[in-house]
């Protein structure tokens, strides 16, 4: 037998065997899934051998809890959610009064196939609707892994009393996520939800605590930022909690940003709903919804990327069938995507993805001063192993030095810009800053270059001159480093990045000149109006 054919068959008895403890009667324990780090566990008070239900209520628990990141924020006092809002975050939705009847969990789909046909099709083409499908694939099958993911969710469940021993799960209809799981019946107004991430993960225990676990695993040591961001499980947080977000008084433009903020909410902004495809998340385009733009280009960077390159060159050919460990083992892959990269830790996919997080969201001082400091230098070494899957670690590290010097690099400029227009600001010499300058929306207070000014204006508050230094730190930076960070050329020196910044530091210099040889005119003017009134 060669090695190919042995690894296979040895594949397929440790499937075999996951798939007879999984379906033997015996509890789901969360011990059997090193994916989900220690660090949540401890975070919970939990020993890694409780079973499934122990594990999902209290992340579930932790996840509703309006102390921990949940609910609308400290600004809470300050922004009314619009009728919008309900279906970005399940939270805040309301049943509406002409929906007020009983329904049937087996009713759905018959109604809907002519209210909303397109999400019918959608779930008829996903694997819920359908689950002795996957049941009966062949081993040779690329989602036959399934089989074992879906004796997992039938084990947590039983550990949950939602299903008796014995009883596969057939299917999971529209009433097991909007009503409750084996729910049969309710009414459409008070008693219909739109499923959260917590519902999602009453049957995806593993991959929910998972994604919960970004809140244990990122405590940065220097304070750059809070506790467990920023990440994908406290988004919404982040989004509610800033403060021209919460103060500004166009909502309908502000849930632009809570479109991408959503992941902390809900799984559907990368499992899009109703097919629910795991191929479909594999794919760079998934992550191109919310990771684009001036501020976080990082989807345009890969794309024009030797990596993106070749993904748009072969991707035709990649098994995206294939469950994500299997990328560059046997489904063809010889190009990173950005989920080999941001979804897999010591060889295992996970839906963590701030595990390797150094930069953060906005490269800064405290950070490039400290790189050296062991919460660094590990996660630099676990950048260097996930690189290593096509490069040499030689190579590895010396894409990294460049990218980090690259980086500061830029910061350095930005920290120009930075002092020239504090500068400014404390002599009073900006356009208007005496005589036109109101103050920002609460909860927020005036700062030159603020944030606030990239969403709000008033008189002459931001002057021009704060804007471009705002564009410089929140923007320009981020695509200096993400351009680094995802090898596109182009992205880091001349069309975006470094050439950027120095145009943007030029500016606020011939603004400062302009400025103080104005002020030293005005003063000279005054000083022979005085002269001449002697």
């Amino acid at each position: 037998m060669n090695p190919s054919s042995t690894l296979s068959l040895l594949r397929g008895i440790c499937a075999a065997a996951l798939l007879a403890t999984a379906t033997s009667g015996g509890p789901a324990a969360a011990e059997s899934w090193p994916t989900v780090p220690d660090e949540l566990f401890a975070a919970l008070g939990l020993e890694r051998d409780v079973p499934a239900n122990v594990l999902y209520d209290a992340v579930a628990a932790r996840f509703h809890d309006q102390d921990q990141g949940y609910g609308k924020g400290k600004f809470a006092d300050l922004w009314e959610p619009i009728a919008i809002s309900r279906y970005f975050d399940p939270g805040l939705y309301e049943g509406r009064d002409n929906l007020d009847f009983e329904v049937q969990a087996g009713e759905c789909a018959s109604c809907h196939e002519s209210v909303t046909p397109g999400w019918v099709h959608s779930w008829d083409n996903s694997v819920h609707a359908d689950l002795d499908a996957i049941r009966a694939l062949p081993e040779d099958d690329s989602r036959a892994y399934k089989k074992e993911h879906l004796a997992e969710v039938e084990a947590n469940l039983r550990s949950m009393g939602l299903l008796a021993e014995g009883q596969p799960l057939a299917t999971v209809g529209c009433a097991d996520c909007h009503l409750g799981v084996n729910v049969k019946a309710g009414n459409h107004k008070t008693d219909l939800r739109l499923p959260d991430a917590a519902a999602c993960g009453q049957c995806h225990v593993r991959q929910f605590s998972e994604r919960e676990s970004e809140r244990d695993t990122i405590t940065w040591p220097q304070d750059q930022w809070p506790a467990g961001r920023p990440s994908h499980a406290l988004s919404l947080q982040a989004n509610y909690e800033t403060a021209i977000w919460a103060g500004m008084t166009q909502r309908e433009v502000a849930e632009g940003c809570t479109m991408c903020h959503t992941t902390q909410a809900t799984c559907n902004q990368c499992h899009t709903r109703h097919e629910f495809s795991a191929a479909q998340a594999r794919k760079p385009e998934v992550c191109s919804n919310c990771h684009n733009g001036v501020d976080h280009n990082e989807f345009e960077n890969y794309m024009l990327s030797r990596h993106g390159i070749i993904y748009q060159a072969n991707g035709d050919k990649w098994d995206w069938d294939k469950p994500l460990s299997e990328a560059f083992a046997s489904a063809g892959y010889n190009a990173p995507t950005c989920q080999t990269c941001h979804m897999g830790l010591h060889g295992q996919p996970t839906h963590n993805l701030v595990q390797k997080v150094r930069w953060g969201f906005a490269p800064m001082r405290s950070i490039a001063d400290n790189l050296d400091h062991p919460f660094f230098a590990e996660r630099r070494e676990l950048w260097v192993a996930t690189c290593s899957q096509c490069h040499s670690p030689s190579f590895a590290n010396a894409w990294l030095d460049s990218m980090d010097k690259g980086t500061e690099q830029g910061l350095r400029v930005v920290e120009q810009g930075n002092a020239e227009l504090k500068a400014m600001y404390d002599e009073g010499i900006l356009i208007g800053q005496v005589t036109n300058r109101p103050a920002p929306p609460k909860p927020d207070e005036d700062a030159p270059g603020g944030f606030f000014g990239l969403f709000w204006t008033e008189g002459n508050n931001p002057t021009a001159i704060e804007y471009r230094n705002a564009q410089m730190w929140e923007q320009q930076l981020m695509r200096q480093f993400k351009g680094l960070a995802h090898a596109n050329p182009g992205g880091f020196t001349y069309t975006h990045g470094w050439s950027e910044l120095i145009g943007s530091v030029a500016i606020i210099r011939d603004e400062a000149t302009r400025l103080r040889e104005f002020r030293e005119l005005q003063a000279k003017v005054r000083e022979l109006e005085n002269a001449a009134d002697r």
